[in-house]
C-alpha cells in the first residue's frame, strides 16, 4: 500500500521548501506547527506566481495567460494538472531544478492550500491575485531608466513583499485571537514591514537586476544628482550616484524601523513567530549596514553577509526574544550608523494601490 496523498503532499511541501529557499528554509519551521503548514504553503505559491514574472525567455502575454490560469488554480476554479504539464518544461534554462519541481508539482502545493481553514485560504488567494497580477503589469514596464518616482518603487514593493505581509498578518491573527484589537494597525505595518525587507533586496541586487534589463530604483532623485540610471556602470555611479542610494538606504532603514514596531506587537509568549519577524529583521539591517559602508560596490556578492552574521543573529535574537526593551536595544546598535528617514504612516492608501493598475 502507498503513504496516504495527504502525507505524500506534506513531505513535498517539506522537501521544495528546502530547495527553493535557503532564508525561508530557516526561518519559517520557527513557526508553531499550524502556522507553520500554512505559511510554508504560502511561500510556494508565491514563489511559483515568482517563477512565472522572473521566466527570461516566456513572451509578456505568457506570463500574464499563466498568472492568470495560476490565480484561478489557487481560487478553485481551475485544474492544476495541465498547467503544471505545460509550463514546467517550458521553463528558461536558467530556472533551477528545484524550480522545475516545483511548477511540476502545483497540484500538490494548491491540494495543501484547498484543505487550510476559510480564512487562511482566503488570504493566500488575494494574496495571490494581487501580487501576480502586480508582478505581470511592471513585468511588461521593465527597464534600465528605473521607475518614476518613490510612489512607483512603493506599489512594486507593495505587489511583490507587502501584500505578503498583509497575508502574514491575517495567518497571525487567525492563530493568536488575542491580536484582533491590533489588527489594522498590524496590516499597515505589515506592509512596511514588507516593503523594508524589498527595497533592502532591490538595493543589494540593483547590479544583478540590471544584467537582465531590469532596474526597480526611482530614478528621479538620481535624475535630480545629475544620475541617469541607464548609463551607470557597476561601481562607478559617482558621488551623486551614492548620494541617492544612502537616500534610499534611509527608506528602507524607516520601514525596518516599523517592521521592529510590527514585531513587537506579536505575543511575547509566541516566541515562534516573533523569531520568524526577527531573524529576517535582523539579516534586513545587517544587508543595509554592508550597503551603507559600500556604496560604491559592484557585484552583489561584495555586499553579502556572512554566515557568521546570520548565526550571531538567531543566537542573539533568540537570547532575547520576549524582551521588547533588549529587542530595541538591539536593534539600535546593529542600525547604529545608518542614515535615518521616519515613516511616520507607511502606504495609507494600500486599498487604492491593491485596487488599481497605476503605470510606472
Amino acid at each position: 500500500m502507498g503513504s496516504d496523498p495527504t502525507t505524500q503532499d506534506e513531505r513535498f511541501q517539506h522537501h521544495i521548501l528546502q530547495g527553493v529557499s535557503r532564508t525561508f528554509a530557516l526561518t519559517i519551521p520557527q513557526l508553531p506547527a499550524a502556522l507553520y503548514r500554512a505559511v510554508a504553503n504560502a511561500y510556494l505559491l508565491c514563489r511559483i506566481a515568482d517563477t512565472i514574472e522572473d521566466d527570461a525567455e516566456l513572451a509578456f502575454a505568457d506570463k500574464q495567460r499563466y498568472s492568470e490560469q495560476f490565480i484561478a488554480i489557487v481560487e478553485g476554479r481551475a485544474d492544476a494538472a495541465p498547467f503544471a504539464a505545460e509550463l514546467a518544461p517550458r521553463l528558461a534554462p536558467h530556472a533551477t531544478a528545484a524550480e522545475r519541481e516545483l511548477i511540476a508539482g502545483t497540484a500538490a502545493v494548491v491540494r495543501i492550500t484547498h484543505a487550510l481553514n476559510p480564512t487562511q485560504q482566503a488570504a493566500m488567494a488575494r494574496c495571490v491575485r494581487i501580487m501576480a497580477e502586480g508582478m505581470v503589469h511592471y513585468q511588461d514596464q521593465e527597464t534600465l531608466d528605473g521607475v518614476a518616482d518613490q510612489a512607483a518603487m512603493d506599489r512594486y514593493c507593495y505587489y511583490v513583499a507587502g501584500v505578503v505581509g498583509e497575508m502574514l498578518t491575517t495567518l497571525f491573527c487567525d492563530h493568536c485571537p488575542s491580536l484582533a484589537a491590533r489588527e489594522t494597525e498590524m496590516m499597515h505595518l505589515a506592509v512596511s514591514f514588507g516593503q523594508g525587507l524589498q527595497m533592502t533586496n532591490i538595493l543589494k541586487d540593483v547590479w544583478d537586476d540590471r544584467e537582465r534589463g531590469a532596474c526597480w530604483l526611482p530614478r528621479d532623485i538620481f535624475a535630480q544628482r545629475g544620475v541617469r540610471l541607464s548609463e551607470v556602470a557597476p561601481g562607478r555611479g559617482g558621488a551623486g550616484f551614492e548620494e541617492a542610494f544612502g537616500q534610499l538606504i534611509a527608506t528602507a532603514h524607516g520601514h525596518l524601523r516599523n517592521a521592529l514596531r510590527y514585531t513587537l506587537m506579536l505575543p511575547a509568549d509566541e516566541p515562534g513567530i516573533r523569531r520568524f519577524c526577527l531573524w529576517a529583521l535582523g539579516m534586513a539591517v545587517l544587508t543595509l549596514r554592508k550597503l551603507n559602508r559600500h556604496r560604491d560596490f559592484a557585484n552583489g556578492s561584495e555586499v553579502k553577509i556572512s554566515r557568521r552574521a546570520v548565526k550571531a543573529t538567531i543566537l542573539t535574537t533568540n537570547l532575547l526574544v520576549r524582551s521588547d526593551r533588549a529587542l530595541e536595544a538591539l536593534f539600535g546598535l546593529a542600525s547604529a550608523g545608518l542614515p535615518q528617514s521616519r515613516i511616520s504612516t507607511p502606504l495609507a492608501s494600500v486599498a487604492d494601490i491593491a485596487g488599481s493598475r497605476v503605470a510606472p
